[in-house]
């Protein structure tokens, strides 16, 4: 055997060993060598490499360093929305929750099984494996579409590049997208916070935020130098497996190589899902990361399939939040800010005060209503809490500490950011500053469009603005795609590289989608996500705008408000000419493709189910061709079940099928339906 087979023989005996141990450390916990044993392997192994470069393979150990930076990040499409769940912030909620899902399930009198799982205080990500590889990871962002961050992924130790293929038990499944939370432990935080003190750089407020920018880092090598770990606890899409409980996907993540929660609990009923909440608030400051309450799931993936989904959260699932950190502090005065649409909502300028590991300086307090409710004056002290551990707000008045020199606060009738008159309408809670010019207003209807889920201008934030307003340069939406490099390279802090830059983005914006366009309007109840759905249903932005009530309700999800709130929009007089001025300069909302008719056929109006694999396309672009002919596809077999396409391997929905007297078809037949229609 010459030299050069001797090295490639080594270098795959020490990545099988490296891997191996990773498996032993992240996924099982128990780890069978010393990490200096493991730092040994591993630099035998980065010397091998480097004297022998063309070994070198992107599933190696080694390439966790890092790749070249990249401009932006892309967007990651969920193929099976990645929801966020509903809290609970008392045993009642809980109780509720419950009463609601044995009902749901029909189950009224019997207990139902529940797995409780930690939750995370870290980052949501969605990392897909095929045939066993990782091929690419994104994060939640707004549940249908996140960033992609599969380079910085590659990073992180604890995720495995290919999974583990078990001595006994399933092989890993052809597909499978695997959610779960990118986190870092608390030692882990307070080293990297040192080391930053120690540069002169800022340090992290806390772990989370810590993991969120380590793995939002543009340059990939960054995120590697972050003691990054993670825990998986569900899926997206799945092709090549089946599993009948929480419980069991839990056990077998862990068997492929994916690292699960090990102080995951399975409960016979609510009861148990309660009692262990109280053993895990006690030993929350004793885990060795940052938690903010526990997830409770019902067991049975067939019930999480009956119990089904809301809009933005199952209703097979809750977050059982810890109360929130709290502090006390002092009102020293009561601010009020103006919203884009005119909304003021006073602030509580408050004492500094460190609350859950952030300093304070600021909570909100909604509306007039909520200040009178509690009470509140300038100068009272108070209790502030982190509502859900992010959002300051004062919880309670503590009026027992009351000096006598306290001032009760009123709403301005005028609008600090323009002097106009304010108003209150009778059926509303809050306070309107009524001029549609008022500067706040402009100001922040600007950022908006430039959003990065809007139009995504670069380098166009609050300060440049605000700053374009203020010295006149900017008065509304339109007026940026009329700046020109002479107006604003005399201005302090721009050169003409930064001028040229942002002059590019704006120029790069008139080239957009139709959702993100209506979107950056800032009509009133329309997010991304309702913007997409407008988008996918007119296909152009002209029959949006002419769309009337009853049209828009026509769309599966748009409410009376939505509606409403659309054709009100482009009924204003002042709306439909912002809206032509952005056309006239140039700006063009890309329309999707029409949609192909659907021509009668078989598949129109039928209900399918998919079991076992394909060998002719995957399963999505089965779904997609069926979609197309007018099918509806559900995971579910039932009796209103109209065909059942059975692949490879089958798994219990094939006899659940036949037990039905569902029609099953084979690939062949399926085939030969989809050329006939």
């Amino acid at each position: 055997m010459d030299e050069k087979q001797e090295a490639s023989e080594r270098i795959e005996e020490l990545r099988r060993q490296i891997d191996h141990h990773n498996y032993r450390y992240y996924a099982l916990d128990r780890p069978e060598v010393s990490d200096a044993e493991y730092d040994r392997l591993f630099a035998e192994l980065v010397r091998l490499e480097n004297d022998n470069p063309e070994l070198i393979t992107p599933d190696s150990p080694t390439q966790r360093v890092g790749f070249a930076p990249i401009e932006k990040f892309l967007p990651f499409h969920h193929e099976v929305p990645l929801l966020s769940l509903e809290n609970a912030m008392q045993e009642t909620d809980v109780l509720e929750f419950d009463r609601r899902v044995r009902k749901l399930l029909g189950h009224d009198a019997e207990d139902v099984e529940y797995v409780t799982e930690q939750k995370m205080d870290g980052l949501a990500v969605e990392m897909v494996y095929e045939d066993g590889n990782f091929v690419g990871a994104g994060t939640r962002g707004d549940g249908f579409t996140g960033e992609d961050v599969t380079a910085n992924v590659k990073t992180i130790r604890a995720v495995p590049l290919k999974l583990h293929t078990p001595e006994t038990g399933p092989p890993p499944p052809r597909r499978i997208a695997v959610r779960g939370e990118v986190f870092m432990e608390k030692s882990d935080f307070e080293a990297l916070n040192e080391t930053r003190r120690n540069a002169g750089e800022p340090v992290f407020a806390n772990p989370r935020n810590a993991a969120a920018g380590s793995l939002r880092q543009l340059d990939p090598s960054i995120t590697a130098g972050r003691p990054l770990r993670a825990y998986f606890y569900g899926f997206g899409t799945l092709e090549g497996h089946e599993f009948q409980t929480q419980w069991e996907l839990l056990n077998q993540l862990r068997m492929w190589g994916l690292p699960t929660n090990p102080r995951s609990v399975l409960c016979a009923n609510i009861g148990e899902a309660i009692s262990y909440f109280e053993k895990l608030t006690a030993q929350r400051e004793s885990l060795p990361y940052e938690i903010d309450g526990m997830v409770i799931k019902i067991n049975r993936l067939d019930w999480q399939r009956s119990v089904g989904e809301k809009s933005r959260s199952p209703r097979w699932a809750i977050a059982y939040k810890f109360n929130p950190d709290e502090a006390q502090t002092h009102v020293l005065d009561i601010g009020v800010q103006v919203g884009r649409t005119g909304i003021l909502t006073p602030v509580a300028l408050l004492n500094p005060i460190l609350v859950g590991g952030v300093t304070v300086k600021r909570a909100t307090l909604h509306n007039m209503d909520e200040i009178e409710r509690k009470g509140l004056r300038i100068g009272d002290a108070v209790i502030v809490h982190r509502a859900g551990d992010v959002i300051p707000e004062v919880s309670e008045v503590i009026e027992s500490l009351r000096t006598g020199q306290e001032k009760p606060f009123h709403m301005p009738t005028a609008c600090p950011s323009c002097g106009e008159a304010v108003v209150r309408l009778p059926e509303e809670a809050f306070h309107r500053c009524v001029n549609r010019n008022c500067p706040a207003q402009v100001k922040g209807s600007i950022v908006h469009y430039a959003s990065r889920d809007a139009m995504n201008i670069d380098g166009l934030g609050h300060k440049i603005v605000s700053r374009f307003i203020d010295e006149g340069i900017i008065s509304a939406v339109p007026d940026l795609y009329r700046l020109r490099a002479e107006g604003l390279e005399n201005l302090p802090g721009f050169g003409a590289k930064s001028a040229q830059n942002l002059l590019a983005a704006i120029e790069g914006s008139k080239a957009t989608t139709l959702a993100r366009f209506l979107y950056a309007l800032g009509i009133s109840h329309v997010g991304s996500h309702m913007a997409e759905l407008l988008a996918g249903h007119f296909g152009s932005f002209d029959a949006v705008r002419a769309a009337g009530v009853e049209d828009l309700k026509k769309i599966s999800g748009v409410g009376d408000k939505v509606a409403f709130a659309v054709h009100s929009y482009f009924e204003n007089p002042a709306n439909r000419e912002l809206v032509d001025r952005l056309l006239e300069a140039g700006v063009k909302a890309e329309e999707p493709a029409p949609a192909r008719p659907v021509e009668p056929g078989f598949w129109l109006g039928k209900t399918v189910v998919f079991t076992g694999a394909l060998s002719s396309m995957t399963r999505q672009e089965a779904s997609a061709l069926l979609a197309s002919r007018g099918a509806r596809i559900t995971d579910n077999i039932s009796g209103k079940t109209d065909v059942v396409v059975a692949g490879a391997d089958p798994g219990s929905k094939l006899a659940k099928a036949e037990k039905l007297g569902v029609r099953i078809m084979n690939e062949a037949e399926f085939t030969g339906m989809l050329d006939e229609s």
